[in-house]
């Protein structure tokens, strides 16, 4: 089991017990992973479903059935439990009021009530400079909440997943399909969840984060154009069919979305058009995080590696089965 670090001031366990909540996510599935490898015991909150989360079973992690959506099912996953880390969040076509800050609201206070001696949640960066972009708001009102209890906390503020990446532009671009620029230039510091997880961990023995909100941020920022133009250098010629849209019309149509339930959700997500370049970068704002952790950031991955090593093996694969093959099969 993973020993004791060497700091005197540190007073964690050698071993503790976690509780990951949305462990079955892009970020929640590498904290497992990470964890268990440091030697935690490991305990997964997952909501019932029809396919069992069977792979972090067979990872060594224990998995409780629990809901955000369901308050009184909460509690039990908390016994026994040392730190949660909370990377929870609603899925697309659920409510975020629900999710994120009802259910959110009904786990932080179960914690405070059982005694958990660390909370890690992982909030948005910049989220309180934008109070008419639901999402944010409720990131930054969960924030507050967090700080009125007596839970020792860290709260990461993250940027955006170079995982989502493949999804909205590596793959639309391979298939030769339209991709969205607005022409703004807000700039987003993508970084790997693998590396993510790997700041959260090391983060649970550094008392020096308790009640601190720090940022998480990769190497460097890119607008989206940017990053459409590394996916078209990187992809074996492949030119992106850009479709303009201006921000106009994407605020438009979350005005109109809004006034019909069912979409609501979907305009919250809309709101984003809103946000405008800040006042700091997610890079400087990150410098911080990395004297208290002692990170070195040319040891975090680049987008521009993340993303050569994932066209090389796609298109490897390609040049193996033929171009007759769907390509989708291998876009996982």
């Amino acid at each position: 089991m993973r020993s004791q670090s060497s700091d005197s001031s540190v007073d964690y366990p050698a071993k503790t017990s976690l509780l990951v909540v949305g462990a079955t996510g892009s970020l929640g599935r590498q904290i497992v992973r990470r964890a268990l490898d440091e030697g935690y015991d490991v305990k997964c909150m997952v909501r019932p479903r029809e396919t069992p989360a069977d792979f972090l079973r067979d990872w060594g992690a224990t998995v409780v059935n629990a809901d955000l959506k369901d308050p009184t099912s909460i509690p039990m996953a908390l016994v026994g439990i040392h730190t949660v880390i909370d990377a929870a969040t609603a899925r697309p076509e659920e409510s975020i009021q629900m999710v994120d800050w009802d259910g959110k609201v009904a786990l932080i206070q179960a914690a405070q009530m059982i005694g958990i001696q660390k909370y890690v949640f992982y909030s948005i960066f910049e989220c309180d400079r934008y109070p008419n972009v639901p999402l944010m708001s409720i990131k930054a009102c969960t924030e507050e909440f967090i700080r009125s209890t007596n839970l020792n906390y860290t709260i990461f503020r993250l940027n955006g997943f170079m995982q989502a990446i493949i999804g909205n532009y590596a793959v639309p671009i391979l298939e030769q399909r339209s991709v969205w620029d607005t022409n703004e230039t807000n700039r987003t510091a993508y970084i790997d969840t693998v590396d993510v997880a790997k700041i959260t961990i090391t983060s649970l023995f550094r008392p020096n984060t308790n009640g601190r909100t720090l940022t998480i941020a990769g190497p460097k920022s890119w607008t989206t154009y940017e990053v459409i133009e590394l996916c078209e250098s990187l992809s074996g010629g492949s030119k992106a069919k850009i479709v303009k849209v201006p921000v106009w019309i994407l605020k438009l149509t979350r005005n109109f979305l809004s006034y019909f339930q069912p979409a609501k959700d979907a305009a919250d997500r809309l709101a984003f058009t809103d946000l405008a370049p800040g006042n700091s970068t997610p890079e400087t704002a990150m410098e911080e995080t990395c004297k208290l952790l002692e990170i070195n950031r040319s040891e975090m991955l680049t987008l521009e590696t993340y993303l050569d090593e994932y066209y090389s093996k796609i298109i490897s694969k390609l040049k193996e089965v033929g171009a007759e093959s769907r390509q989708t099969d291998f876009y996982v």
